[in-house]
């Protein structure tokens, strides 16, 4: 399982105008802001920007500076696979050492949407101890109950961490993690794809 809400692409103008300073062509530049307020490629920007992407990583450097923000919460497993990609990504989690205890342990708390009825059962064994280390831990503030949480929570949690990335990160995880395994892969990058100009900026610079 996997959520992904709360999207925002920003600083697309000024990404442009720098993607422009090389050859000082800004003049050439046909975006616009519409009536909403959102600043828009016109084709011959996009054209422009999308030669730039398919040329390589040294020639889009202006996608590094089209960021996104997002909240995303999916289960421990996804993150630690997440986490390899360190390098100019951001995020701010929930805390499961501070807040584990905080709220009841259920089932939605995690991701066992593919789970057989065999682990689900083993899963509700779980969920049911860690509840009632939980309520132990309320009762005494004994630390013991608290490790028990723990060192017991299973890689199925759910954590939701706000994301802030760029276009060029994007670009690695979306063709490095499209064809994954794991189904919230899957989901990922079909949200990057669904991105502002990610057709031509991200999901169609390699020709494919």
């Amino acid at each position: 399982m996997i959520k992904i809400e709360r999207t925002s692409v920003m600083n697309l103008e000024n990404a442009m105008r720098g993607a422009r300073n090389p050859m000082n062509s800004w003049s050439k530049s046909d975006s616009y802001y519409d009536e909403d307020g959102n600043y828009v490629y016109g084709p011959v920007d996009l054209e422009f920007g999308g030669r730039l992407c398919r040329a390589g990583g040294d020639h889009r450097k202006f996608i590094r500076q089209i960021f996104v923000s997002v909240d995303v919460t999916a289960p421990l497993y996804w993150w630690k696979e997440y986490d390899t990609y360190k390098v100019g990504t951001v995020a701010n989690s929930c805390s499961t050492m501070h807040k584990i205890h905080s709220k009841e342990f259920t089932r939605d708390d995690f991701s066992c949407d593919r789970m057989t009825p065999v682990a689900l059962a083993c899963l509700d064994t779980t969920i049911a101890v860690l509840e009632e280390r939980r309520l132990k831990y309320l009762d005494t503030k004994e630390r013991e109950y608290w490790d028990d949480m723990i060192q017991l929570l299973p890689s199925s949690y759910n954590q939701m961490r706000t994301c802030t990335l760029n276009y060029e990160n994007l670009i690695n995880i979306y063709y490095a993690r499209r064809n994954h395994k794991l189904p919230e892969w899957h989901t990922f990058c079909d949200w990057i794809a669904s991105l502002p100009y990610a057709k031509e900026f991200i999901t169609g610079i390699k020709g494919e």
